[in-house]
């Protein structure tokens, strides 16, 4: 174990990261161990134990899974780094969403025996989006079946990556011991002698027999860098090889770049591989001035303030709110703008997060990620600016729910209080949706998946004393058209005393191939003008909220509002809006539509002997399977399958394969429902 009794303050030696995996690759177990390793902490806990600093609320103690992403922060070699644990469950994305909108870049964990797995590849593709820079830890190269090339191999045929391979384990599974460097050819053996277990490690020479492999390995890294990059190139072709000194700065530059991925390897349960990888964060991870101005605004503690809120939790002293800072200086006391609303907040304490502790600072600069008490309207993805410097910035995409359940309180005296946590609850959680059933009055929870809605359930019972009583899950069904209509005619007419309304409007519509809604305007000589195309284009998306099967919203439309009239007197903005509305839900109805439903991939892993009775279950579930493979004794199939169809099937896959058979899904969209199911469905 190394501590720094220094760490550099300038946004230069400031690193921040978040730890992407699928559930059960080790990244909270790696998180402790980083945290172990730089003397924050002095004691390693375990998941199993329910002992880690990072997995601190109840809930994720009894299931042994991240359910909150949780900011702690350490310093190595120098530099201050602020990591995020981030769940690796399908269910909360959306808090690696958040994560990432604010994180500079990412160590992915990957499991050596499984290698990319579901869920590893769609925080995959979630950090691509957010040109996230990263770097690959494979983990558990202890456990039986451990392979870092098969891993490697699924890494560079699944995600597409570039994988830049600098480590060779020494020995395999349980004999694991080390790695050799094929940076500087050293071997780092650990629990090789006295303070075996906590992290020490010896410095050898490679051994023999890896040798020869660990030359042809190098060899391999420099021709892959070469062939990456111009200056690396330029060496290879001029000498025999390339320096330790231009790999290193090659690596860094197309770790930057998104052009290929550092991987190392190692075992965090048993504390091998973990210095080293922070050697790597250091050496390859951008700092905040690496990554491009926000808004023409630099990484600058002299700049004017910009910050973002990405997360907001109430505890038991006070609501936090956690930041990112982009530029400026935030200082005890400031008060700070939110330029969406142009309401200005001041900030009372801000603090330096150790997941459910919390240190007090007097300023956060650029770079930073702290939490600040004393506001009370921010909200995740709000924008705080300095308030002579106004600043918008992009908030985080919050995803669409697609489970619901109806919840009531168990006692006729709690409803109010069940309001009251509920409204917490989606202050708390943007992805979580509470509204009232027009045709019930129910109260109707909606979020991104079965388990989700159960973790915001027992966090009102446990936080608030509620006793909840929960309705059958239910998903959330769009609606498309598959067939349109041209020149669809209509005429807003009212006139009931005084000024009247007046609006003419003629429509196309037809199916836009994907979900979301596209709107133009082709009418030309100023029949309608710009301002009342504006207000037809509101209006259409008025009628989006419920389509003429079942109510449910409407997705994948284009309109195109090919003509119009007004007039002189009566025409207004309000009745071309009204006219849009109109106009759009009677097209509907004369398009063709159909039902869509949301579907998941879903990996089943089950043993041999009970291959045909999955098989069975998913197709009477309405699974169509996509693939399968067997991996010694067990066979891993992938299906998709409608969401509807998943509830309760961790129970009937465990009571199928006499406990022995897992699954994981993932979102794969929207697909049109059986035309008998949806009869059924538009039929109640």
């Amino acid at each position: 174990m190394r501590t720094e009794p220094h760490v550099n303050t300038t946004a230069a030696a400031v690193r921040n990261l978040g730890i992407l995996a699928h559930v059960d690759a080790g990244k909270t177990t790696v998180t402790e161990r980083i945290l172990f390793a730089t003397g924050a902490i002095h004691k390693r806990g375990e998941v199993h134990d329910g002992t880690t600093v990072t997995d601190y609320d109840p809930q994720e103690r009894d299931r042994g899974i991240t359910i909150f992403a949780a900011a702690v922060s350490c310093a190595w070699d120098g530099h201050r780094v602020n990591l995020i644990d981030t769940p690796g469950h399908v269910d909360f994305a959306d808090e690696v969403e958040r994560s990432l909108r604010v994180l500079d870049g990412a160590v992915a964990v990957f499991d050596a025996v499984a290698g990319v797995e579901p869920q590893s590849e769609s925080v995959w593709r979630q950090a691509d989006r957010h040109g996230v820079p990263r770097i690959a830890f494979v983990n558990k190269l202890d456990r039986a079946g451990a392979d870092l090339d098969t891993a490697v191999g699924s890494i560079r045929e699944r995600l597409g990556a570039v994988p830049l391979v600098v480590q060779l384990p020494v020995g395999r599974e349980d004999g694991f011991t080390g790695v050799v460097d094929l940076l500087r050819m050293r071997a780092l053996i650990w629990g090789a002698g006295a303070g075996a277990g906590d992290g020490s490690y010896e410095e050898l020479p490679v051994p023999g027999p890896l040798l020869e492999e660990a030359r042809r390995r190098r060899r391999l890294l420099e021709e892959t860098v070469a062939g990456l990059h111009a200056e690396a190139l330029e060496e290879f072709c001029a000498g025999d090889g390339l320096g330790e000194g231009t790999l290193v700065r090659a690596l860094r530059e197309l770790t930057l770049a998104g052009d290929g991925v550092v991987v190392l390897c190692g075992s965090a349960y048993r504390n091998r591989g973990i210095e080293p990888l922070l050697d790597a964060v250091v050496a390859y991870l951008p700092a905040p001035g690496d990554m491009p101005p926000v808004r023409e605004r630099a990484a600058d503690p002299a700049e004017p303030l910009a910050a973002l809120a990405f997360k907001v939790t109430a505890t038991a002293t006070g609501r936090l709110t956690y930041l990112r800072v982009y530029a400026g200086t935030l200082r005890k006391g400031d008060s700070v703008l939110d330029p969406a609303t142009g309401r200005t907040e001041r900030v009372g304490r801000i603090l330096r997060v150790q997941a459910d502790r919390h240190e007090e600072r007097e300023e956060a600069v650029a770079g930073d990620i702290v939490a600040v008490v004393g506001l009370k309207s921010a909200r995740a993805g709000t924008s705080l600016c300095a308030p002579e410097a106004p600043l918008l910035l992009e908030p985080p995409v919050v995803a669409d729910p697609v489970v619901s359940v109806a919840v009531e309180a168990g006692r006729g005296t709690d409803t109010g209080r069940l309001a009251s946590a509920l409204a917490r609850l989606a202050e708390e959680d943007p992805s979580l949706v509470v509204r009232t059933d027009a045709e019930t009055g129910q109260t109707v929870l909606s979020g991104l998946g079965e388990l989700h809605l159960e973790v915001a359930v027992e966090k009102v019972r446990r936080l608030h004393g509620v006793e909840v009583v929960v309705g059958r899950p239910r998903v959330s069904y769009r609606e498309t058209v598959v067939r349109g209509v041209t020149g669809f005619v209509y005429r807003h007419v009212k006139q009931d005393g005084g000024a009247g309304q007046f609006a003419h409007v003629v429509l196309d519509v037809e199916p836009l191939g994907e979900p979301g809604f596209e709107f133009r305007s082709a009418v030309t000589g100023g029949r309608v003008p710009q301002e009342y195309a504006r207000a037809v284009e509101a209006g259409c998306r008025d009628a989006l909220a419920e389509g003429p099967l079942g109510g449910h919203p409407v997705t994948g439309v284009r309109v195109v509002l090919t003509d119009g009239a007004t007039h002189s007197k009566d025409s207004s903005e309000m009745a071309f809006r009204a006219a849009g509305r109109f106009a759009l839900r009677d097209a509907l109805r004369a398009c063709g539509a159909e039902l869509l439903e949301p579907v998941a991939e879903v990996t089943v892993t089950v043993p041999d002997d009970g291959v045909g009775a999955v098989l069975g279950d998913l197709a009477a579930r309405r699974g169509r399977v996509t693939g399968s493979a067997g991996q010694s004794g067990t066979t891993v199939v992938t299906a998709t399958v409608p969401l509807a169809e998943l509830f309760g099937y961790a129970s009937r896959l465990r009571g199928r394969t006499q406990g022995r058979g897992a699954f994981t899904s993932r979102p794969a969209g929207l697909a049109p429902v059986p035309a008998g199911v949806a009869a059924t469905l538009t039929a109640r």
